[in-house]
């Protein structure tokens, strides 16, 4: 006798999907990146991350507060340092009275409980927007890698559970662990940015912080030579495995929307937890009601689809997408000649 396996039976009601869910997301799956800035009263809009703001200290406490009430559990904090206090060695970065500093110690007074995690990279001190210190136009690994420790020590004294090294520096996680347990702060955990590409989403957050690269001469353009090439993927791999290995606790891959393959082979490769930025980009690209400028554009959708080149010509083939905001059109075709080459047109109407 054939038994007809009736799987909709586990679909008759919410109450039955909600039972046999294999992936669930609560508030206690996030962390909320807060951005912070000097003085009192401060809550300002970030003009390319609508409905986000940057907060002075009395406002960051009342923000944590309100977090913890919807039930958001853990943050993710950096800082816009004043011009006057950039350099090119770190020095402000490790200030025990610093911005950063402070920060933590607010959060922690507001909410004792909250898991307050910190950025370290240097790129919001670096008068040259850089995540490391620059010589003779090169971004120096072993350097860099000395003040990231020293960086991670400091805002662990302050306060903070956690250390979150963005920077893409050889060897960094090694040596934060060891001087982290050198001090006795064997409990302080380590979210290693593992697999960060050089992604053209990052622009809102760099408008956020004012740590863009500068275009000075003898400064390197871009963040591409620690950042990852966003069409490798076995690369992010190894980066990964190695951070483990280093001493890693935590895991992440940045961004995430466009990289989720990525993310389901870094979540294979490791036994430890995997974390995922949706980055500033891909959140003013859900909020925002226009489209980016053509140069944007053409950036996004070159690293979207691994494409070797991208330019804006009349449609041939579209998909529309309505939202609250009006409806985008993106219409794209590949070159009959070379496939690598994808041509697109974007509109907001």
């Amino acid at each position: 006798m054939n038994i007809l396996r009736r799987n909709r039976r586990l679909r008759v009601n919410e109450t039955i999907r909600a039972l046999v869910r294999e992936t669930t997301i609560t508030p206690n799956d996030f962390i909320v990146p807060l951005f912070v800035v000097e003085g009192l009263g401060i809550r300002a809009e970030i003009p390319s991350m609508p409905n986000y703001y940057r907060y002075s200290l009395d406002y960051l406490a009342q923000e944590v507060k309100e977090l913890w009430s919807l039930g958001i559990k853990s943050v993710l904090l950096f800082v816009k340092v004043r011009d006057h206090l950039k350099d090119n060695e770190g020095t402000e970065a490790i200030n025990p009275d610093g911005l950063m500093q402070r920060a933590i110690k607010t959060v922690k007074e507001a909410t004792p409980d909250m898991l307050v995690m910190t950025d370290v990279a240097l790129d919001p001190y670096s008068i040259y927007g850089h995540d490391g210190i620059i010589k003779n136009g090169v971004v120096e690994n072993d350097t860099t890698v000395s003040i990231l420790a020293q960086m991670s020590l400091s805002h662990v004294r302050a306060g903070a559970d956690w250390v979150a090294p963005s920077d893409m520096m050889d060897g960094r996680i090694e040596q934060i662990r060891l001087f982290l347990d050198k001090y006795n702060y064997t409990n302080a955990g380590i979210m290693a940015y593992s697999a960060k590409y050089a992604s053209a989403l990052y622009g809102p957050f760099r408008d956020a912080l004012d740590s863009a690269p500068v275009d000075e001469r003898d400064i390197p353009k871009d963040k591409k030579t620690y950042q990852m090439d966003y069409a490798n993927r076995l690369e992010a791999i190894k980066e990964v495995i190695m951070d483990v290995e280093e001493g890693a606790d935590m895991v992440m891959v940045k961004p995430g929307i466009v990289y989720l393959d990525v993310v389901r082979e870094v979540k294979n490769a490791v036994n430890v937890p995997v974390s995922v930025y949706q980055v500033s980009g891909e959140y003013a690209m859900i909020k925002a009601d226009h489209i980016y400028n053509d140069a944007e554009a053409i950036r996004i959708i070159s690293e979207i689809f691994s494409a070797e080149e991208v330019k804006l010509v009349p449609p041939k083939t579209g998909v529309q997408s309505k939202g609250s905001e009006g409806t985008l059109s993106a219409f794209f075709t590949q070159d009959d000649t070379d496939p690598h080459n994808v041509y697109i047109l974007a509109k907001y109407h």
